[in-house]
């Protein structure tokens, strides 16, 4: 199991790396996250919903994603509560307050165990996540996910720190110090992480940190920025507010406040023909290319946000001066007429009028859509998956999608989930844009900069790269033989 001293200290991506590496080396790994917190989720083939960094690690570990591998998401929404998904489906919106109340955790607890119990049967080893940091004694009593859970599976605990924010002499000891004796001789082992200059400079420091929390060191690994895993929660747009670009494809992607699954623009942001960037300032919108509204956790409430700040408005002028505007899922819900929440889904917002850019009308339902889809698209065959509230439906005459800039429908198929309007996109459909021949439909129009693109490396093919790069890199710096002594013996 690994634990954090803190959030985004990195266990999303060792586990990544630990779950290729078991697999290179002849085992059957799978990843376990008990409890995650993220509005970044995936559907499982049987149209379950988890989050989706334990979606990341099963394709590294070459295996199906399956709900008892991440048994308890919570989806935080715009009004203080956090939908909860258990077992793959919402069960109901909760406060904080409530959700970490002794009462009624027992319950949860069991769901949780049972789902790790079911895994541990089909594979091995299982590679733990913990959320967090593993030293909030507050919520002991009521923590379903780091220690309690490792006492369950009877886990060695590798300890993540992260030395690029500073403090990881402080962070490390307190963490292991502030444990329970039978908890604390579970931490086998520690991994700095996000080291950034001549690791000789830590030789010391290494020396002094073994001493100082009498557990070994099993690696000090550097900061990469040259492979590509799919980050799990949006801290990282706050770094993409690149500006405009000369000789590229500008597209900008709306920054909502309640932002999910952004990962849909991964594929896009590294081809080289485009300058990818997300902004909510007015004057980039009406510059842009193409500009995305992405999908959102909380439609109304970011609606509602976009026309106060005259974000709306912008994008709707840069619409009529013809620019292709797309909407994905909740993105997808703007574009349209309308936006009804009678039942209060969502929060207090009963109903918006949506940009206008569609002729569709949305009502949210309780009951939440999620499944992978196929379709066709410009003649090739193409993937993705729907997770969402509401349902959309035409406003005026039927919708028939058959005219896009004069040309034929580049889809077959009655897809509710996907419609074309003029230069205006809109789908349910996330990993819409992972497709190389939606890719190369939305930039034909810019063919005058660049040819055609035909992509050598699928998508798939180039993920799986990226976790051998991982894997390698982990195995450079950690040192996987004490990894795997420590494993050999039951735990304490």
């Amino acid at each position: 199991m690994l634990v954090g001293t803190g959030s985004d200290v990195g266990k999303s991506v060792i586990a990544t790396a630990l779950c290729r590496i078991f697999l290179q080396d002849g085992y059957s790994p799978a990843p376990f996250k008990a409890q995650n917190m993220a509005l970044n989720s995936y559907a499982t083939p049987e149209g379950l919903e988890i989050g989706r960094a334990q979606a990341v690690q099963a394709e590294a570990a070459r295996v199906p994603c399956h709900t008892d591998m991440n048994p308890l998401l919570l989806k935080p929404n715009s009004e203080h509560t956090t939908q909860v998904v258990l077992n793959g489906k919402p069960i109901g919106n909760r406060s904080a307050y409530d959700y970490f109340r002794k009462e009624g955790r027992e319950e949860l607890r069991h769901a949780v165990c049972e789902a790790f119990d079911r895994l541990a049967a089909r594979y091995n080893p299982i590679v733990m996540e913990g959320a967090g940091s593993v030293s909030e004694i507050n919520l002991r009593d009521s923590d379903l996910v780091n220690m309690p859970m490792a006492r369950h599976a009877n886990a060695d605990v590798i300890l993540v720190a992260d030395i690029d924010r500073g403090g990881v002499f402080a962070s490390t000891y307190g963490s292991i110090m502030l444990q329970t004796p039978e908890d604390k001789a579970r931490i086998k082992g520690i991994i700095v992480n996000k080291f950034r200059g001549d690791l000789r400079l830590f030789e010391s420091g290494r020396k002094m940190l073994e001493d100082l929390c009498g557990v070994p060191v099993l690696g000090v690994v550097p900061m990469f920025k040259d492979i590509v895993i799919e980050e799990e929660d949006s801290v990282e747009l706050e770094q993409k507010h690149r500006s405009l670009q000369q000789g590229k494809v500008n597209i900008a992607v709306v920054l909502l406040r309640h932002i999910s699954n952004f990962t849909d623009f991964n594929v896009l942001e590294r081809d080289e023909r485009v300058n990818l960037f997300y902004t909510n300032n007015i004057k980039d919108f009406e510059k842009a290319d193409i500009i995305i509204i992405p999908g959102t956790k909380a439609t109304l409430d970011d609606l509602y946000e976009l026309r106060r700040n005259g974000v709306a408005q912008a994008i709707i002028r840069a619409h009529k001066n013809g620019t292709l505007v797309i909407g994905i899922c909740g993105g997808y819900q703007m574009l349209g007429q309308t936006i009804s929440d009678p039942d209060g889904i969502e929060g207090s917002i009963p109903q918006l009028p949506g940009l206008g850019l569609l002729n569709i009308s949305t009502v949210m339902t309780a009951e939440k859509t999620t499944k992978q889809v196929e379709f066709e698209f410009e003649g090739k065959m193409c993937k993705g998956y729907e997770i969402h509230q509401g349902i959309s439906r035409p406003s005026k005459s039927p919708l028939k999608g058959d005219l896009v800039r004069g040309e034929k429908s580049p889809f077959k198929g009655d897809l509710e989930g996907l419609i074309i309007q003029g230069n205006c996109i809109g789908t349910y459909i996330h990993g819409f844009l992972d497709n190389p021949s939606v890719i190369e439909y939305i930039l034909k129009p810019f063919g005058q900069k660049f040819p055609s693109k035909e992509n050598s490396e699928s998508l798939e093919d180039f993920k799986d790269r990226q976790y051998e790069l991982l894997a390698e890199h982990i195995r450079k710096y950690v040192d996987m033989e004490r990894l795997y002594q420590i494993i050999s013996f039951p735990a304490l």
